[in-house]
């Protein structure tokens, strides 16, 4: 599943137009570098995005086309804020 996809399925960024844009300027590294929104997210990924001065890095634990809402935080693990 493309990056910007995976970033709207699992709620982390609302819109898929924004994740995209993200991935753009840079501001989303996968495994330490630089990820272009069409990247191809796999399990186990170690995704960080900088959001300002934050950063949120997350491990990628499942990979679906659709989820719930109250699911989403089942495709993905926080490591830090």
């Amino acid at each position: 599943m493309r990056l910007d996809k995976f970033l709207k399925v699992s709620r982390i960024i609302k819109r898929r137009t924004v994740a995209n844009d993200a991935c753009d300027t840079e501001h989303v590294t996968v495994n330490g570098r630089r990820a272009k929104a069409s990247y191809d997210v796999k399990v186990g990924d170690r995704v960080e995005i900088t959001f300002g001065e934050k950063t949120l890095a997350f491990i990628v634990k499942d990979i679906r086309e659709h989820t719930a809402k109250d699911e989403a935080g089942e495709l993905y693990e926080i490591v830090s804020e």
